[in-house]
């Protein structure tokens, strides 16, 4: 047996990838120069770091040691097979990966001499034809990929009759391409660093012809934010100073020679790294930027200064601290503005995020004097209108020292509306703008987002999933479940671009209200290709439009990943509530918590929860499904039956035990009013016992319904009987409502288009039944390990246990030391009297920007009276009637069809007091809420999501309101 080929197969595999990552040129360049480049600059271990940190003569002897590389892995490869083996190739792409995950570089200089080492000919075909090719395009980056792409084709056609050299030169071509992609290139990094030996070296590749300006539309990830940004309100009609961009890689002589700055025209070089002005890192003050530039010889060293500020060693560690990679940076040269008044502007405080003003901070002159930290600026705040027709604007000065310094006012107003303005365009995300106003315009010079406002949490959508006030064993409990199961369908349609998000950090508690991260969820629907406008949509309600088909063609792997799960959702649903859901639940019924050990129950909980992961992932997946199917098939809501939702059918049944006890008691004299009264009278009565009966068959059937399911803490109806009793009091006492609330339209002529919709609405019903009933459970057997606890004095009272996250009840239920378990009672004790005073908070911001201080409290401003209120409409109709703010549903008394509640939001608990009513405003809520569903079901008119709706009205007003439009007017 030639056991050759096997030998020079693991030399390739083995003994290549150790060539390539040989640090030669590290060691070359400590001989010459002492300095060692892997602690240096971008730590790459590359020609470009050579010639940048170590002179010409390592530069050149780097080339000599790459190249030798390439030229002696085809050589070893010759040893053991024939010349121009497809074995060369493969050795070459060995090589490359060697170099790049040993030696941090991507391996340009090993894969060209080894190619002219293994095919002369091709490897002179695709120099001649990349070079014609980029005679003619001059754009580097094309060239670039271009030849890699040539690379796979000359290769294949050299060799027709045998397809492996086509596919190895194509994954090696793929391996650079992907490489490039991870790490600048030698030339890049080289140009970046000002090294000019090199841009001398490579001048030709600099496509110096193309001199960029600011009004060309520019890529961020090529130019930098700062550059990009300026570009596009340029565009768009803004007074931006001209300007012009270096990009990485290209030769200044053309843009000093065109430019020409003199003392009558200065120019200001300013850099405009790939990552400065981010979302997460500003960069201020890590770059250069250098200003009153007049002439040639100043602005070339200012270009060569601003470059090597790249690599200055603040720069690298902030890029590190930031777990930011090593990219690129572009240079912007802009016509320098004589600025009669100039400073910043932040669209909301940095400092205090509460405050809902404009930030200002200005001097006489140059905005450079802002800026540079030698200078004391005045500070204002403009606090601007909802509606400029309703509300001046109004400006106070913030502990100015010098009373002399007078900025105009219409030029702070004119500042302040700028700001908001790029906050509006840049997706509601918190401005920072640098300005100037040089006595006629007002110019704008640099556009970033605030970073330390970021990430900005919103209350839409949040409350309504999670409302209320929020103690720390719920959120411990629903925060992995929904965030766990929104990571995986997000995972699922994006795949790679996935995994550098944090979906733990999708939700978060600020004030014990739950928040939606809408910066986080704003990257993801972009990434997913859908418009622009998500953001401003989780903040501020705006209506999504369609995504562009590109996108949707580029995301179609993982979208048909989830229409492959949206087809097979009943399907699948069926199989786990057969083979798991319904088992458990049978379990959890016949199975007495009480009398159960402590570590049983808590066996148990662990139990329920392992299903409601599986039955969250339906709880979120079907109203989805439902509210895309029937915005595709575009069928009314009101053609849709939802008798068969827990909400509903409670409902109905209550109105029906209502017309039962009204037939037994016809014959009798009834003067009570009450709930109380009621149930003694019907006990008295001789065939009353069937009543209770009845009563109690339904409490035990919908007991697990609360006015918040998700909220554990809150009480469900058979923990408070006195809340249905009530009910059904109503009911009783109200003949027209419980007469309305039995009736139901008639769907029997249902279309095909229907039955597909209706479909679905059956399998939220039922799915919504099983997730609040595990929460019932799950709330039952805490309070069942509270009340043990309590017992053996670990807990003062029972209720004190939703005060531990379920990570800290495990712990201490593991924990044998008592002294252990009584540590957490001071921490019990300092949660409760914080929650209890956070559940005081009238009200809590809708959006929140960055993370405030734990300690903190909103302070906010007394709402001012609007006339007219927008929200979403979700049950068609209109009524003028009198407004009822009810907060729980203790308070949901006196109720009539005159009356329109206003609620801070509903859940399924909340139906039979919305059954009663004529009319629903609630301050968080969608088409798919608990809300909406009840009101269409009863023909009663309902706006939703209007924040801070039981603030901004009050007990008795006269309000008339629109179910279709979300118009509110308020009369009296």
């Amino acid at each position: 047996m030639n056991l050759t080929p096997i030998w020079g197969s693991l030399v390739i595999l083995l003994i290549c990838p150790l060539i390539g990552g040989l640090p030669l040129i590290d060691w070359m360049t400590y001989a010459i120069t002492g300095r060692q480049l892997s602690k240096l600059g971008t730590g790459n271990i590359s020609v470009s770091a050579a010639f940048y940190h170590g002179g010409k003569l390592a530069g050149i002897l780097a080339v000599l040691s790459e190249a030798a590389k390439g030229i002696i892995a085809v050589l070893l490869v010759r040893a053991f097979f024939p010349n121009g083996s497809v074995w060369e190739i493969i050795a070459i792409v060995a090589l490359v990966a060697g170099r790049y995950w040993l030696g941090k570089s991507a391996g340009t200089t090993n894969a060209v001499w080894g190619i002219i080492t293994h095919d002369l000919l091709a490897a002179g075909l695709i120099f001649l034809i990349s070079l014609v090719s980029f005679t003619v395009i001059r754009d580097r980056q094309m060239g670039k990929f271009g030849a890699l792409i040539l690379l796979a084709i000359i290769i294949g056609l050299q060799h027709p009759q045998e397809p492996e050299y086509a596919i190895a030169a194509a994954i090696l071509g793929g391996l650079l391409a992907w490489i490039y992609t991870q790490i600048p290139d030698d030339l890049d990094l080289a140009a970046t660093a000002g090294q000019t030996d090199t841009q001398s070296l490579f001048r030709f590749f600099q496509g110096d012809k193309n001199i960029v300006t600011l009004d060309s539309k520019l890529n961020a990830n090529k130019v930098g934010n700062k550059a990009a940004n300026l570009s596009l309100l340029k565009r768009l009609g803004y007074d931006v100073p001209q300007g012009w961009v270096l990009a990485p890689g290209e030769d200044f002589q053309p843009l000093v020679e065109y430019l020409q700055p003199s003392v009558a025209e200065p120019l200001i070089v300013r850099s405009s790294a790939v990552g400065e002005d981010s979302l997460t890192a500003s960069a201020a003050g890590q770059y250069l930027s250098i200003a009153n530039v007049t002439n040639s010889m100043a602005l070339k060293q200012a270009i060569l200064e601003c470059q090597s500020s790249y690599f200055q060693s603040n720069a690298i560690e902030y890029r590190q601290n930031r777990s930011q990679k090593d990219l690129s940076l572009a240079i912007l040269l802009q016509k320098q503005v004589k600025g009669e008044f100039s400073g910043v502007a932040f669209s909301r405080d940095p400092i205090d995020s509460f405050n809902d003003s404009v930030a200002i901070e200005a001097l006489p002159g140059e905005a450079n004097k802002v800026v540079s930290g030698k200078f004391t600026p005045q500070r204002y705040c403009v606090a601007i209108p909802d509606s400029l027709s309703q509300t001046e604007i109004t400006i106070s000065e913030a502990d100015n020292n010098d009373s002399t310094i007078i900025i105009p006012r219409h030029l702070l107003e004119s500042v302040a509306l700028l700001a908001r303005e790029m906050e509006d365009l840049f997706e509601s995300v918190p401005q920072d703008i640098e300005w100037t106003y040089d006595g006629e315009k007002l110019w704008l010079l640099q556009v970033r987002p605030i970073t330390n406002l970021q990430p900005v949490w919103t209350r839409r959508i949040a409350a309504e999933v999670i409302p209320g006030k929020i103690p720390p064993l719920t959120w411990s409990i629903n925060q992995p479940l929904t965030c766990g199961v929104w990571g995986q369908l997000f995972t699922l349609v994006l795949g790679k671009k996935a995994r550098d998000l944090d979906f733990n950090q999708t939700a978060t508690l600020h004030f014990s209200s739950a928040y939606f991260n809408a910066t986080l969820l704003g990257t993801i629907f972009r990434r997913m290709g859908l418009p622009s406008e998500s953001l401003e949509f989780l903040t501020r309600g705006s209506k999504f439009s369609k995504p562009p088909l590109t996108s949707t063609i580029k995301n179609f792997p993982g979208l048909w990943r989830l229409l492959r799960l949206e087809l097979s959702l009943i399907k699948d649903f069926d199989r786990d509530r057969q083979k798991t859901f319904a088992p458990i639940l049978q379990e959890l019924k016949a199975q007495t918590v009480g009398e159960l050990s402590a570590s049983e129950i808590v066996s148990r909980i662990e139990t329920i929860l392992e299903v409601l992961t599986k039955v969250t992932y339906y709880s979120i997946l079907a109203p989805l499904s439902l509210a895309l199917r029937r915005a595709i098939l575009q069928v009314p809501e009101t053609s849709l039956d939802n008798s068969k939702t827990p909400e509903v059918a409670a409902v109905h049944e209550l109105a029906d035990l209502a017309t039962d006890i009204r037939k037994l008691l016809a014959s009798e004299q009834i003067t009570m009013d009450s709930s109380a009264s009621l149930f003694a009278h019907i006990a008295e009565n001789a065939d009353g016992e069937n009543i209770l009966e009845q009563f109690n068959i339904w409490l035990d059937k919908y007991g697990y319904l609360s006015e918040a399911a998700t909220d554990i803490s809150i009480p469900r109806w058979q923990d408070k009987p006195s809340i249905p009793r009530e009910m059904l009091a109503q009911y009783f006492f109200d003949r027209e409502k419980s007469r309305q609330a039995r009736a139901s339209s008639d769907r029997s002529n249902s279309s095909w288009k229907t039955k597909i919709i209706q479909a679905r609405v059956d399998l939220k019903g039922e799915v919504s039944e099983i997730y609040n009933r595990l929460l019932a459970y799950l709330r039952w057997s805490f309070l069942a390990l509270g009340t043990y606890w309590q017992r053996s004095g670990a807990i003062e009272v029972t209720e004190d246990i939703f005060f531990l996250s379920f990570e800290e009840i495990k712990r201490i239920e593991i924990e044998t030391d008592l002294e252990f378990k009584h540590q957490f009672s001071q921490q019990i004790a300092q949660r409760n009297a914080r929650w209890q005073r956070e559940k005081e908070l009238t009200a809590v911001p809708y959006i929140v920007y960055g993370q405030p201080n734990s300690l903190s409290m909103p302070t906010l401003s007394a709402l001012k009276a609007r006339q007219q209120l927008t929200g979403i409409g979700t049950s068609t109709g209109q009524i003028e009637g009198t407004v009822k703010v009810v907060c729980n549903l203790r308070s949901g008394t006196n109720i009539d069809r005159q009356t329109i509640i206003v609620v801070p939001h509903t859940d399924a608990g909340w139906s039979p007091l919305l059954a009663r009513a004529g009319g629903l405003i609630s301050e968080v809520g969608g088409r798919l809420s608990h809300g909406a569903i009840v009101a269409r079901e009863y023909n009663i008119p309902a706006v939703m999501d209007i924040p801070n709706a039981t603030r901004l009205l009050k007990n008795g007003q006269r309000v008339r309101m629109n179910g279709q439009t979300g118009i509110v007017e308020i009369l009296s």
